[in-house]
């Protein structure tokens, strides 16, 4: 099983419909898609900066930021499975179908190591793929990315967030980065 998640940057690229039309039609039976803070978690965090409250309720917004990512994902291409836990991924991957996260369970009543501003949509795709024990993660992101795929520096330039290096670290599986250009590189992972 695969874990790709789509940035939330995409959600206004024109490309996103191609994205979703490649993984619809080659990752059934194989893929999980996380869907990725999109505006929906930015808002939670000028909200955040202009009322100050606590990082639990931040956290909270941003899931169910993802979550209205996760609709639209869903609304564009109908045929994706929500799914709200591991049971629900797992069974639709099985089935020969794409699931496509509802990260529900990712809602918090107290704070722990997800609920703060150095954990984004990327380190809770590789919190979600340790958890499925999957073969691969795959982020797709709208920013040029540089050859060199080295977590610390991309986490110093903001690419992916600062727990992700440590995450990737413990990855018993390939994590890969593409550029929201590379979708003939996805395709290419996708048909091996």
């Amino acid at each position: 099983m695969w874990v790709v998640k789509i940035g939330g940057s995409l959600a206004k690229d024109p490309g996103l419909m191609s994205w979703l039309d490649l993984i619809g039609s080659l990752g059934g039976g194989r893929v999980v898609i996380v869907p990725g803070g999109s505006i929906y978690a930015d808002s939670a965090r000028k909200a955040q900066a202009e009322w100050r409250f606590d990082d639990v309720v931040a956290h909270n917004m941003a899931v169910l930021g993802m979550g209205q990512f996760a609709f639209m994902l869903q609304g564009l291409c109908p045929d994706l499975v929500m799914a709200a836990n591991e049971r629900e991924l797992e069974r639709a991957v099985h089935s020969g179908r794409v699931a496509l996260w509802m990260p529900l369970e990712l809602l918090r009543r107290e704070a722990d190591e997800l609920t703060n501003w150095d954990v984004t949509s990327d380190s809770l795709a590789l919190w979600l793929a340790n958890r499925l024990n999957a073969e691969r993660l795959i982020l797709v992101k709208s920013c040029p990315l540089p050859d060199d795929t080295d977590f610390d520096e991309l986490a110093a330039a903001g690419i992916v967030d600062r727990r992700f290096p440590a995450l990737a670290a413990e990855a018993a599986y390939p994590v890969n980065l593409l550029e929201r250009t590379k979708l003939p590189l996805m395709r290419e992972l996708l048909l091996e």
